[in-house]
C-alpha cells in the first residue's frame, strides 16, 4: 500500500499542469477594463495561436481602439521584462498554459 503512494506521488510530480484559461498574474487596471482585456487577449491568442507576432499587434491595435493609444504588448514564452508604466494600465496574464501576455500604457 506504502509503494502505490510513493509511485503516485512520484507520478504527478513529473506532470506538468497547463491551463486553458487565462490566469492573471499581476493587474493594476480597474476590473473593467481588465475583463474587456483579458477577453481582447483570449480572442487574439485563439485566433493568432501559431504566431505570436499576429497575436501581440491585434492586442495593441485593439486596446488603442478602446483606451488610446499608446499600448504596448508582448506575448511569448520564457522572457523577462522591467518597465515604466501609467498606474492603472498594466496586465500581466498567462493564456494556455506556457504564454505569458504583458500589456500596459507609457
Amino acid at each position: 500500500m506504502a509503494d502505490l503512494d510513493q509511485a503516485d506521488k512520484k507520478e504527478c510530480e513529473g506532470k506538468k499542469i497547463i491551463h486553458t484559461y487565462p490566469i492573471v498574474k499581476n493587474s493594476d487596471m480597474h476590473e473593467e477594463m481588465k475583463l474587456e482585456c483579458v477577453e481582447i487577449v483570449v480572442t487574439a491568442c485563439e485566433k493568432h495561436s501559431a504566431n505570436n507576432e499576429a497575436a501581440a499587434r491585434m492586442i495593441k491595435e485593439q486596446m488603442d481602439k478602446k483606451f488610446g493609444p499608446p499600448f504596448h504588448v508582448v506575448v511569448g514564452e520564457g522572457y523577462g521584462f522591467e518597465i515604466t508604466y501609467e498606474c492603472k494600465t498594466l496586465l500581466y496574464m498567462y493564456f494556455a498554459g506556457t504564454l505569458a501576455i504583458c500589456i500596459w500604457k507609457s
